[in-house]
């Protein structure tokens, strides 16, 4: 199967999975969301979705949450790991955004970036599921199942998102993003994998794997 024929073929059984995409984070708006996808680096969406109401109770705007201190926002995220950092990049990034974008999450990659605490791949969720701007953030799913499927070589997560770019038509992006992540954790995890469930993985998946995990 050519890399042409895998990517058609899970495409069409991720549409016939999830034909509709929740969206992982809880969010109302383009700075709830920012916040929590920031808040989910070396997290789990589960943690951080029951850690964003207490703190959007108190401040869901950048001009409430530069109310609060820096410790006030640590205590109520330290749950969801690297509190230090992440408190100190939501105060400087609401600050940011409040005397430079008039309190708006910047629609521009580059503005996104220069954000404290923002990486591309936060960028990346912000501009895909905020503005409907193509693009394929790669999380651990993605550059597993890349992998696992043959269409990448899981050196890094940068030449993953580009061979995902150049094998997946622009215009499906932002929901196969979405669609390979619940694939992963449904079908396809790291852990506890039972690759006779991933029906995808053993249609196009690299030999080697399979042989191994079948033990075969």
């Amino acid at each position: 199967m050519t890399k042409k024929e895998t990517a058609s073929f899970v495409i069409d059984k991720l549409d016939k999975l999830y034909p509709e995409i929740p969206i992982p984070l809880d969010h109302k708006d383009p700075y709830t969301l920012l916040i929590a996808v920031l808040l989910s680096a070396q997290s789990t969406d589960v943690r951080v979705n029951k850690i964003t109401p207490l703190l959007f109770e108190k401040a869901d705007t950048p001009e409430e949450m530069i109310k609060m201190t820096v410790d006030e926002i640590r205590e109520i995220i330290k749950p969801v790991g690297l509190s230090p950092m992440k408190s100190k990049g939501i105060h400087g990034l609401s600050h940011i955004l409040i005397n430079e974008h008039q309190g708006k999450v910047p629609k521009s990659f580059e503005a996104l970036e220069a954000l404290p605490a923002v990486g591309h791949k936060t960028a990346s969720v912000v501009m895909s599921q905020a503005f409907g701007v193509p693009a394929f953030p790669v999380d651990t799913h993605i550059h597993r199942l890349m992998y696992r499927w043959g269409l990448s070589n899981g050196k890094n997560v940068v030449q993953t998102e580009r061979d995902a770019k150049r094998i997946f038509p622009k215009n499906r992006w932002n929901d196969l993003h979405l669609q390979i992540i619940w694939y992963g954790r449904e079908y396809s995890p790291a852990r506890g994998w039972n690759i006779e469930k991933d029906v995808i993985t053993l249609k196009v998946g690299r030999k080697s794997i399979i042989k191994k995990q079948l033990k075969i």
